[in-house]
């Protein structure tokens, strides 16, 4: 409970003091934090109930044999994870989830940075109206657009490879060949979420300040010579900061990658998060403790990405008292 200080005077005899400090409780405050407690209350049940609670309770799945249906539970010990590391469509899952991070994250974070730079410009026109076009993808719902994009780029008739077809070209099967399949949806990730990014560039922009695009052009510099000399020596200290935070989010394109593709064509496009849904829920046995092991395998490749953005910052924090 706080204590707030409330002077108050009073007539007293002379030579002593006219104002006395009288420490009381503030009755009000309690009030207030119960208040804030019991506004927040439904948010802390279902934060511990839906996201809480699963994280935990995965941990204690990936030590037992349970199909999810049973009441008991068999402990086997590290079993499932030696189950998991020596089954090879877990490594599979591993590799194309790289291989679709490698394709990912490059596009993203260099074409939202030239992006951002050309928006940045305040004599550009409608500059508020392209920003928005560009972010409008990131607010669609993910699950609808891979719905959506399966119909457009169907082989037999979609209108991509109708179109290509009036103009002499054979229509590609975009989600179907096990050459086209990943790269089709890493492409389709990068449009989606490509608004994201261009909003940390354009943070990044803001902080550097518009006299020293003045005097770079003052000196006789051209648009180049400010970009590579000017903006990306300045931009250094983000570039660590929102590739890791690229990579993060690349981890979560389960919703995308189901819709579009479901993990084939014979598995080109099964990640990781593809891999625990399909032993957790779409095997006609489920293995919940398969399936619990690799997701906290998968948890401990996300949290090594989440050490590395820690040790960004702080080294970012670091190099910046150094130069003070």
């Amino acid at each position: 409970m706080s204590i707030r200080s409330i002077p108050f005077t009073r007539r007293e005899p002379r030579g002593v003091p006219s104002t006395t400090v009288v420490r009381v409780p503030a009755a009000r405050d309690w009030k207030r934090t119960l208040w804030i407690w019991i506004f927040l209350l439904p948010t802390v049940v279902l934060y511990g109930l839906y996201t809480v609670y699963p994280i935990i309770a995965s941990y204690w799945y990936s030590f037992v044999e349970w199909n999810g249906f049973e009441a008991d539970q068999r402990l086997v010990g590290i079993q499932n994870y030696r189950a998991v590391l020596e089954d090879p469509f877990f490594w599979n899952s591993f590799k194309v989830t790289l291989l679709f991070m490698l394709l990912v994250v490059p596009a993203r974070v260099l074409l939202s940075l030239l992006l951002a730079v050309v928006l940045n410009s305040p004599k550009l026109p409608l500059v508020g109206l392209l920003r928005s076009a560009f972010f409008i993808p990131v607010v669609t719902t993910t699950a609808i657009i891979g719905v959506v994009m399966r119909f457009v780029l169907d082989p037999a008739s979609g209108p991509i490879n109708n179109g290509l077809r009036m103009f002499g070209f054979e229509g590609v099967d975009f989600l179907g060949s096990e050459s086209a399949a990943l790269p089709t949806a890493a492409a389709l990730y990068v449009w989606k979420f490509f608004g994201i990014t261009m909003i940390y560039w354009l943070a990044a922009l803001q902080t550097i300040p518009q006299e020293l695009y003045e005097a770079a052009r003052i000196d006789g510099a051209n648009v180049r010579q400010i970009f590579f000399h000017v903006t990306l020596p300045l931009l250094k200290p983000f570039l660590l900061i929102i590739t890791v935070l690229t990579i993060e989010e690349t981890f979560r394109a389960f919703d995308l990658m189901y819709t579009l593709t479901g993990g084939g064509p014979y598995f080109h496009t099964e990640i990781i998060e593809i891999y625990i849904y399909r032993w957790a829920f779409a095997a006609s046995i489920p293995q919940l403790g398969h399936a619990s092991a690799a997701a906290v395998l998968f948890g401990l490749l996300v949290s090594i990405v989440g050490a590395v953005q820690l040790w960004a910052i702080y080294a970012r924090r670091v190099r910046r008292r150094s130069h003070r």
